[in-house]
């Protein structure tokens, strides 16, 4: 690994860090938002795309030390094109690009890193690419257009309809959440016993996340890669894939009330390996992708059995 890959690394897990450490004394992670602008998904200004994986955190945790309102992003040059400039003395955030290498040919990759650089056969390569962007906070001669703005109740069942594709059975009673892999059940409290709606849809969304990597589905497992950091490093996922998810569908991002047990052993997990918070967001990010893919498939989790 060359060094400016591994101090791409190093920047971004620190970034991370740091801003895991602000939050921490009241038990709220950087990815917890107030279900405006900012809790959405970070986007490119000049394509639209939302950014993924390890880009999605950076540049939450960016817009949370700066005070940035919204989640628009793009380079100098890309803000020059849209005929807007990037105030002097303004400093950028970075985000990670993947380039990949084969025998045959090389092609630029996406910001959603891989668990490894190398695939299992050997012949590609993947190589980290740092970007430097700008909020549109930080730019002069641009205005953020307007994000759709659902009614409540409306978010609300759009949000019931989302899960409900997923097609895993959800069992609500008693004081606990949590995923049961014996019977395949996700089960959480009453829903009129948490504090607000965006609070029952983030604790959902965090158990769908372990419920994604059962074996007969993603398969996830970070046993090799995290040893006896493992569990640790599963919360981490599920919380993570919950923030995307819920930024998605434009909800507020709740903590659990078990954070408090967490957050000590995300923050070892990040500081002991650079590379950590890349593959925990991929894993992340590929637990969102299924569930987003499950709302195309018809009869959900169901067809896919």
């Amino acid at each position: 690994m060359g060094e400016q890959q591994k101090d791409i690394y190093q920047r971004i897990t620190d970034q991370i860090v740091a801003a895991i450490e602000r939050g921490a004394g009241a038990w709220r992670m950087p990815w917890h938002g107030t279900g405006d602008v900012g809790t959405a998904r970070p986007v490119n200004a000049v394509s639209r795309r939302p950014y993924r994986g390890v880009n999605v955190l950076a540049l939450w945790a960016a817009a949370e030390a700066g005070g940035y309102p919204t989640g628009v992003w793009a380079t100098y040059r890309q803000w020059s094109a849209l005929g807007a400039q990037v105030r002097r003395g303004e400093r950028g955030s970075l985000v990670v690009f993947w380039k990949v290498y084969d025998r045959e040919h090389q092609e630029e990759g996406d910001d959603a890193p891989p668990e490894d650089e190398r695939d299992g056969r050997g012949d590609r390569r993947l190589f980290a690419r740092g970007y430097t962007v700008f909020n549109a906070a930080q730019v002069d001669g641009y205005v953020v257009p307007a994000g759709p703005q659902l009614p409540e109740a409306e978010r609300d069942a759009q949000a019931e309809r989302f899960f409900d594709a997923l097609g895993i059975a959800t069992v609500y009673g008693g004081n606990r959440a949590f995923y049961r892999p014996s019977t395949d059940t996700i089960h959480l409290p009453p829903f009129e016993s948490f504090r607000d709606a965006a609070s029952a849809y983030s604790v959902r969304a965090h158990e769908s996340a372990h419920a994604a990597g059962a074996p007969h589905r993603l398969a996830r497992d970070l046993s090799g890669r995290f040893g006896s950091d493992a569990y640790a490093a599963e919360e981490l996922v599920a919380e993570l894939t919950a923030a995307f998810i819920c930024g998605d569908l434009r909800l507020a991002v709740e903590p659990r009330p078990d954070h408090a047990a967490y957050v000590s052993s995300w923050v070892n997990v990040l500081r002991g390996d650079q590379r950590a918070i890349f593959t925990a967001a991929a894993k992340a990010q590929q637990a969102a992708d299924w569930m987003h893919q499950q709302q195309t498939a018809g009869t959900g989790e169901q067809e896919a059995a």
